[in-house]
């Protein structure tokens, strides 16, 4: 059993790695030449070496081989895969492409829809007729709502004092709205519908501070719609009612509108019997 265990143990234990030192190596290329030099002999002596592939080595170049088809089956498959990412690629960037301009479109055509709405409820807010009732049930807060809108949206402007006459008619308000109604028509060329706000404007002659300019600015108007003799006549209300106490530019501006309109030299101040309109 000793000589059992021993020869086991020597089979199993692995062998000590070879030296490869310049003795060993020199040692090597000798039978290395030796055995060229037999080989050489036995061709030499019609004794061809043949080596024989070894069937193992065989097979394992057919599953190379196998292999190799396989991997370049593999690759060419990748390639079509390769191609087909490309061109769903190319088409997913299209149709992208296409929803982006669609969207756009879409969100101009809606842009002008809105735009069409809006104008449509405008025109059809600003052609309705005029209301009677008052917005903020205060004439003071209905005014100064329609004098904030004269910079920003005129025909709105006008429609709202046009609410404050008639929710308002014989108020201080009403008068102011239809003296800023005149100064929106001839901002807007219409003399002759000026004429008949800044008329409603003075009737009663106010005293109130817009009423001196308001009387020129109807002289104004009453010229640009070819009426000069109403247009002198209207300065001399000025004159006579509210110069006095008017500013020195609204009195400078009057004798120059009277120059401009060659009106005769006024008569001494009296109180005019009429009233504007």
């Amino acid at each position: 059993m000793i000589a059992g265990t021993t020869t086991v143990v020597a089979q199993t234990a692995p062998l000590e790695p070879v030296q490869w030192d310049k003795r060993r190596l020199d040692q090597l290329d000798r039978n290395v030449r030796r055995l060229e030099r037999a080989v050489t002999q036995r061709n030499a002596a019609g004794q061809p070496v043949l080596v024989e592939p070894d069937p193992e080595v065989i097979a394992l170049q057919g599953r190379v081989d196998l292999m190799d088809r396989r991997l370049q089956d593999l690759e060419a498959t990748v390639q079509r895969v390769n191609g087909d990412l490309e061109r769903l690629t190319f088409a997913l960037d299209e149709s992208r492409r296409e929803s982006t301009a669609l969207s756009t479109r879409l969100r101009e055509a809606d842009n002008r829809v809105r735009a069409i709405e809006t104008t449509a409820a405008r025109d059809r807010e600003l052609n309705s007729p005029i209301p009677t009732t008052s917005p903020t049930g205060d004439p003071a807060r209905d005014l100064t709502a329609a004098v904030r809108l004269i910079s920003t949206d005129p025909a709105m402007a006008d429609r709202a004092l046009q609410t404050v006459v008639a929710a308002w008619p014989d108020t201080p308000q009403a008068r102011e709205a239809n003296s800023r109604l005149g100064d929106l028509r001839v901002a807007a060329g219409d003399h002759e519908n000026a004429v008949r706000a800044y008329a409603s404007a003075l009737r009663g002659w106010p005293t109130t501070q817009w009423a001196p300019a308001t009387v020129l600015e109807l002289a104004n108007a009453l010229f640009q719609s070819d009426n000069k003799t109403a247009a002198c006549s209207a300065l001399v209300d000025f004159t006579n009612r509210y110069a006095e106490g008017a500013s020195a530019a609204l009195r400078t501006r009057a004798t120059e509108m009277r120059t401009r309109f060659a009106c005769a030299a006024p008569a001494a101040a009296r109180p005019p019997a009429r009233r504007p309109g």
